[in-house]
């Protein structure tokens, strides 16, 4: 199945709370970017169709708020959960592997999508656009499946990260800011290892 037909599939079958990497208040994901000098005026969330990080974005004022996905159901969905403040946001319908250009931000935020590119070609076209989007200075925060995290995700493979994998994967563009290993508990209660990692643009 195609990757969009794939997770449109998954957001059209299933409510928000039905997914494994639901979370209610993205907490990890706030903290990290708050610890990221200086602050960011402009951000970008990759893969964050229902995510909640967006809410969260714009209360705290960030300038430029702009939501990568590749499943329209769950931009349809998150903009009828914003409303009026939909407005506000730049969404871009996409997949990640094949856009050309998204503009510039000062942060690039993935909670998800990198471990599901399984294949070094689309490692390397996410790759590219990162560093054509992100400044000398800027950051990246990205979020995976630790080492001893799950095979498997939504039916789909992924590959697992710890802090060297991942420096060695993003290459000598990316520079380790600080990393950390993140419990996350699925709705139904099971516990999924994550891998947390800011770098940034050199």
């Amino acid at each position: 199945m195609p990757r969009k037909d794939h997770w449109d599939a998954v957001y059209t079958t299933k409510a928000n709370d039905e997914v494994s990497w639901f979370e209610a208040d993205p907490t990890i994901s706030l903290d990290l970017i708050q610890q990221v000098s200086p602050p960011p005026s402009s951000v970008i969330d990759v893969g964050g169709g229902q995510s909640f990080l967006v809410d969260r974005l714009l209360d705290s004022g960030i300038d430029q708020i702009a939501i990568l996905d590749i499943s329209s159901v769950a931009i349809s969905r998150t903009k009828e959960r914003l409303g009026e403040r939909a407005a506000s946001v730049e969404w871009i319908e996409g997949d990640i592997t094949s856009i050309s250009n998204v503009g510039t931000f000062d942060l690039w935020h993935d909670r998800a999508v990198f471990h599901f590119l399984t294949e070094r070609k689309d490692r390397e076209a996410y790759l590219e656009l990162a560093v054509k989007s992100i400044p000398v200075g800027g950051h990246m925060i990205i979020g995976t499946f630790g080492t001893d995290g799950p095979e498997k995700c939504s039916g789909l493979p992924v590959c697992r990260y710890d802090a060297d994998s991942m420096a060695s994967t993003l290459g000598n563009r990316f520079m380790l800011v600080s990393s950390q290993n993140h419990v996350h508990a699925t709705p139904w209660g099971k516990e999924q290892h994550f891998f947390f990692g800011v770098f940034q643009r050199v």
